[in-house]
């Protein structure tokens, strides 16, 4: 990324991607890059333009990169299974993953966030980092259309979607845990739902995972699914 936003200035300077896109309406990376957090702090920027975040934005890159991942996995896997195939996107598709996309692309220092974030160190949190990706994809669609939004992603994703087509990409911590504990025979594996919070759009599950009966870990994420495998990750890195 060649500028940055200025939190304290809310102009937008022209961010393009290391050369992979450039926005032609400002406003619609301000907001693509606006953390909920400022939007309740703050109902405009110091320009005097009102603030908006980056939700529904986020919503609705989370939709076209779905879309953007599966297509390119169909075509340069055909030989792949329905349920490979599902697997080796989520593996694309989520939270850490995303995370590190926000990494290579340098923008945890131009997500604009409220006071409080800025203070509990959100600016390194994988959720918010992975919802901005998820938001400029959203802003490229509107800004643009569906071709600037695969191109854009296709090059972006391009290293992870290749070593996730090979199997290197995230490990499937359920699969690992279950092989661990089912070493002697075997055992009761249940993950349980504990909390549910945020909008239906935006919801965070929280969830533990237990071996007959006894508690091994827990974890959250966007999705039950991404929660059980934080879940199983954490009775991992405790020596399970």
């Amino acid at each position: 990324m060649n500028k940055m936003v200025n939190q304290q200035n809310s102009d937008i300077y022209n961010i393009d991607f290391d050369g992979l896109y450039t926005f032609k309406n400002q406003g619609l990376l301000r907001q693509a890059l606006t953390h909920s957090s400022f939007k309740r702090e703050n109902e405009v920027y110091e320009d005097g333009k009102l603030a908006y975040d980056n939700e529904r934005l986020e919503f609705l890159g989370d939709a076209i990169l779905d879309l953007v991942i599966g297509d390119i996995l169909f075509k340069s896997m055909p030989d792949e299974k329905e349920g490979n195939l599902s697997k080796i996107r989520s593996g694309i598709v989520c939270e850490e993953s995303l995370a590190k996309i926000a990494g290579t692309l340098n923008l945890s220092q131009s997500i604009i966030l409220g006071r409080g974030e800025l203070k509990s160190g959100g600016r390194e949190k994988a959720s918010i980092l992975a919802d901005a990706v998820e938001a400029i994809i959203g802003a490229i669609y509107l800004d643009s259309d569906y071709y600037a939004c695969y191109e854009f992603v296709s090059n972006v994703f391009e290293s992870m979607i290749i070593q996730a087509e090979q199997g290197m990409l995230n490990h499937d911590y359920k699969s690992l845990l279950q092989e661990r504990l089912q070493e002697d025979g075997p055992v009761n594996i249940e993950y349980v739902t504990f909390k549910e919070e945020g909008p239906p759009h935006k919801k965070t599950f929280c969830v533990k995972v237990f071996c007959e009966s006894n508690e091994l870990g827990m974890g959250c994420g966007r999705s039950k699914k991404i929660a059980q495998q934080e879940a199983a990750k954490d009775a991992l890195l405790k020596g399970i």
